[in-house]
C-alpha cells in the first residue's frame, strides 16, 4: 500500500485525528548563543531559502520559519525506473574554497530528485545532493561512488541532509539542524571518492511524512542515489565504478538494509563494500533504549512514519494515544533532532498512552504493532559484499547488543562481516555520548576500511570471533 500523501506548507502537518500541537517558540537564548558560536567556527548561519528550483510550481513550503526550495517539491508524474533523475540543480556548498584551477574545493555539488520506490511498492519522489571531488582518485582503477546515509537529522523537512551541505546550521523557529555527517563526507572528497547523499523518502520533499527507521525506504533510497549519481551531469562515476555503502545511527541501519537488499533490488550497483555503525536492526530493543533518553522524540518519528505507510494504523494509534500524545505527534512531525532534544528529551511514553503505559507494553499487547516491527528486522538476508559493522558497548541509544545480534545473524548465513566492538567508558546514562562518541573515534577506520574496499583490496571476516567478542 503506497502512503498516502500529505501536504507541508506551514510548520504544521494536516493529519487526521491529531489536534494542533503548541506553536513552537524560539529557541532558548543560551542554545542560539552556541549556534553562533558554531557559525564562526564553521560558517556563516544561513537560513534555507529557494535557489532557482528547476520548475515552476506551488509556493515553497515553509517548516518552522524555515523556507524550503521549491525545488523540493515532487511533481504529479515520476519516471519509471528506480534511481531514475526527476531533475537537479547547481548546489553551494556551506563549506568550500576557490582551487588553483578554477574548481571549487572539496568538490562540486549538485542538488538531485530523483525516482525510488517506497515499502508499499509505489513511487517515490527523493532528494539528495552528488559531490564531484576535486581531488583525484589514487586507490586504483576508476573513481568510486560512497553512498552516504545520514544519521538520525528529524522529520521536518528542513532538516534533509542535502540541505544541510548547504547551510551546516539551520536556525528557524523553534527549530535548529546541524549537519554533522558532513564530515564523513568531506573525508571521503578528500581521498578523491565521489559520494551521493541521500535524504530519504519524506524528508526535504514537501508531499510526504519521512519514513523514519522505515528498512525498506531507507534501503531503497540508498540504493537508488547510488544509481542517480551515475546520471549527473559532469559526473565521473558509471556503472562500472565501485560503489561503497556508508552510514552510521539511522544511517547505519539504511546502509545495513541497502547492504541486504542490493541484490535483489539493484543487482546493477557494483556494491564493493558497506559500513553499518551503530545500526537500529531490531527496533522493538532499539525504542526500549530510545524511551525516555534525550532522544525519546524519535519515537514520534517512528510512530508517524510507520502509521502514514500502513494508515490501518491510525485508529490503533489514535486509540493507544491521549491528547497529550496526539500532540507530541503532530509536534515531532517537523522537528529536526536538536528541537526533538530540546522539546521532548528525557520524556517517558507513558506521558503520551490513553493507558499510562509505556509504548513497549502497547506494543508487545498488538500482534499488528508485533508483526509490523518483525518486518523492519535487519539481518533476516545475506549481504552480497563486505560489511564491517562497528557497535559501541556502552551504547545506550540504539543498543549494543542487537547490533551485535545483527553481525551474529549475517555470520550464520556466510556473510563476510568484520565486527568491530568499540570499547569507550560510560559517558552518561541517555544523554546520547555514549552513541556518538563511537561516530567519532572509529570514524577514521570505518573510512579507511571503506576506501580499501573502493580500492579493490580484499577483507577478511572475523566471525571466528564472535564468541569471544563482546
Amino acid at each position: 500500500m503506497s502512503p498516502r500523501k500529505i501536504t507541508r506548507s506551514s510548520s504544521t502537518v494536516n493529519t487526521p485525528h491529531l489536534p494542533e500541537p503548541r506553536r513552537p517558540g524560539r529557541l532558548p537564548a543560551a542554545v542560539t548563543g552556541l549556534g553562533a558560536a558554531v557559525a564562526c567556527l564553521a560558517a556563516a548561519v544561513v537560513p534555507a531559502s529557494a535557489t532557482g528550483a528547476a520548475s515552476a510550481g506551488p509556493e515553497p513550503a515553509v517548516s518552522r520559519g524555515v523556507t524550503i526550495p521549491a525545488f523540493y517539491n515532487p511533481p504529479a508524474q515520476l519516471p519509471s525506473a528506480d534511481g531514475a533523475l526527476v531533475r537537479t540543480e547547481p548546489l553551494p556548498l556551506g563549506l568550500s574554497l576557490p582551487g588553483l584551477d578554477g574548481r571549487r574545493l572539496p568538490g562540486t555539488a549538485t542538488r538531485l530528485m530523483y525516482k525510488s520506490t517506497d515499502a508499499g511498492g509505489g513511487p517515490v519522489a527523493v532528494t539528495g545532493a552528488y559531490i564531484e571531488p576535486a581531488a583525484a582518485w589514487k586507490g586504483g582503477g576508476s573513481r568510486p561512488l560512497v553512498a552516504l546515509a545520514s544519521g538520525t537529522m528529524g522529520q521536518g523537512d528542513q532538516c534533509a541532509p542535502s540541505l544541510s551541505l548547504q547551510n551546516p546550521l539551520t536556525i528557524g523557529e523553534g527549530t535548529v539542524s546541524i549537519g554533522y555527517d558532513n564530515l564523513a563526507v568531506y573525508r571521503f572528497l578528500a581521498a578523491g571518492a565521489a559520494v551521493v547523499v541521500t535524504d530519504y523518502a519524506g524528508l526535504g520533499t514537501t508531499d510526504r511524512l519521512h519514513t523514519y527507521v522505515n528498512r525498506v525506504d531507507e534501503g531503497h533510497a540508498l540504493l537508488d542515489a547510488a544509481r542517480a549519481a551515475r546520471s549527473v551531469t559532469g559526473a565521473s562515476v558509471t556503472s562500472a565504478s565501485r560503489v561503497g555503502l556508508y552510514g552510521y545511527s539511522q544511517g547505519g541501519g539504511a546502509s545495513a538494509s541497502a547492504a541486504e537488499l542490493q541484490s535483489s533490488y539493484a543487482p546493477d550497483v557494483n556494491l564493493a563494500g558497506t559500513y553499518a555503525g551503530a545500526p537500529p536492526a531490531d527496533l522493538a530493543e532499539v525504542m526500549k533504549g530510545i524511551d525516555g533518553s534525550a532522544l525519546a522524540g524519535a519515537l514520534g518519528w517512528s510512530i508517524n512514519g510507520f502509521a502514514q505507510s500502513d494508515p490501518s494504523l491510525e485508529a490503533v494509534v489514535a486509540a493507544n494515544t491521549n491528547d497529550v500524545g496526539k500532540a507530541a505527534l503532530k509536534d515531532t512531525s517537523t522537528m529536526c533532532v536538536g528541537d526533538a532534544i530540546l522539546g521532548y528529551g528525557f520524556t517517558n511514553s507513558k506521558k503520551w498512552t490513553a493507558s499510562g503505559k509505556p509504548i513497549a507494553d502497547i506494543i508487545a499487547a498488538e500482534p499488528k504493532l508485533q508483526a509490523i516491527l518483525a518486518q523492519q528486522r535487519i539481518g533476516n538476508l545475506k549481504p552480497t559484499a563486505p560489511v564491517r559493522l562497528a557497535t559501541g558497548v556502552q551504547d545506550d541509544i540504539v543498543g549494543h547488543q542487537q547490533a551485535r545480534q545483527l553481525a551474529v545473524d549475517w555470520c550464520r548465513k556466510g556473510g563476510d562481516i568484520t565486527y568491530e566492538a568499540v570499547l569507550l567508558p560510560n559517558l552518561g546514562d541517555k544523554l546520547l555520548t555514549n552513541h556518538l562518541a563511537p561516530l567519532l573515534t572509529d570514524q577514521g577506520s570505518a573510512i579507511s576500511w571503506l576506501t580499501d574496499r573502493l580500492a579493490g583490496r580484499k577483507t577478511t571476516s572475523n566471525c571466528w570471533s564472535m564468541p569471544v567478542q563482546p
